[in-house]
């Protein structure tokens, strides 16, 4: 069996959970790691693999598995799909998703290539439990309820505002699909939490939000990767009421996003060229094995 060549672009807390998770699928091998910094000051956990700055500079990569800060995503999977490499990562700012796909989708169609975006556990997982819900009971509402644990999304855009060090931010689940964010902040020198506060606050990333914002002495002292999410859709299946559907999950967040962008890393390489979402993956391909073998096992 021919492997896939997977490069990870990051190596944050997700592109070190992504090592670990292609290290552990049999269908993979790591086709090396892509950081600013290059091979300089190279982690002994990267020491079996090729590590440089750029991912012209390693070979034969079939897909690249973007483990970068949101924002960043859609211009790293425009330069590397035009190096005719296939794209997964897990932008996670819902309503810009439509607008990055289109965008993405033309970038796929001109090079040939395959693009799966968004595809965390939410947006990702979560989306096709909800898709499926609503399947289920057409006519409905669905609440999603995340935490108590730490958004990785949310932390990483904390961290980029002007004054502050480094940050946690921690959903709390109000109910009914409201959430109040609990931001912890080390702050830089001189930096003022009022004014830190108030650029958090206004960012899309909280301007929804109840926010909260206290400064810490170390983040380290209160990290904890632990997530969870409770998704409830309440409805009419044909035009019987009182359908009642719960899926819950707790779990280690950006463990489960690495292995998610794995799954679906795998799926880009059965698909047609363009840019997908999760809900549109068939699920069996994002597991190892062909098609008759998962049958046989799991339907």
């Amino acid at each position: 069996m021919k492997k896939i060549r997977a490069a990870v672009v990051g190596y944050g807390n997700i592109g070190h959970y992504t090592i670990e998770a292609l290290e552990a699928s049999p269908d993979f091998e790591i086709a090396g790691v892509v950081r600013r910094q290059g091979s300089q000051d190279k982690p002994q956990a990267l020491a079996n693999y090729e590590v440089v700055d750029d991912i012209s500079k390693l070979k034969n990569v079939d897909v690249a598995i973007l483990a970068t800060p949101t924002r960043s995503c859609p211009e790293y999977a425009e330069r590397i799909t035009s190096l005719g490499i296939n794209t997964v990562d897990s932008f996670d700012i819902h309503t810009s998703i439509l607008d990055y796909r289109t965008q993405q989708m033309a970038n796929n169609k001109k090079t040939n290539t395959v693009s799966v975006i968004s595809a965390g556990w939410d947006p990702g997982s979560d989306s096709i439990v909800r898709v499926l819900m609503e399947s289920l009971a057409p006519k409905g509402l669905t609440y999603t309820n995340f935490g108590p644990g730490m958004s990785m999304g949310h932390s990483v855009c904390v961290r980029s505002k002007k004054g502050v060090k480094n940050a946690l931010s921690v959903t709390i689940p109000l109910g009914e699909g409201i959430h109040r964010r609990m931001v912890y902040v080390e702050l830089e020198d001189g930096a003022k939490l009022e004014e830190v506060t108030a650029e958090i606050k206004a960012d899309p990333y909280f301007s929804h939000d109840e926010t909260h914002v206290f400064a810490v002495a170390s983040v380290d002292d209160v990290r904890d990767m632990g997530h969870g999410v409770n998704l409830v859709r309440k409805g009419v299946s044909g035009k019987t009421q009182n359908q009642r559907l719960e899926f819950n999950m707790s779990i280690n967040n950006p463990a489960l996003t690495a292995q998610v962008l794995v799954n679906v890393a795998r799926a880009s390489m059965r698909l047609q060229p363009g840019c997908y979402t999760m809900p549109e993956i068939p699920v069996i391909d994002m597991l190892p094995g062909t098609r008759e073998e998962i049958v046989a096992t799991l339907v």
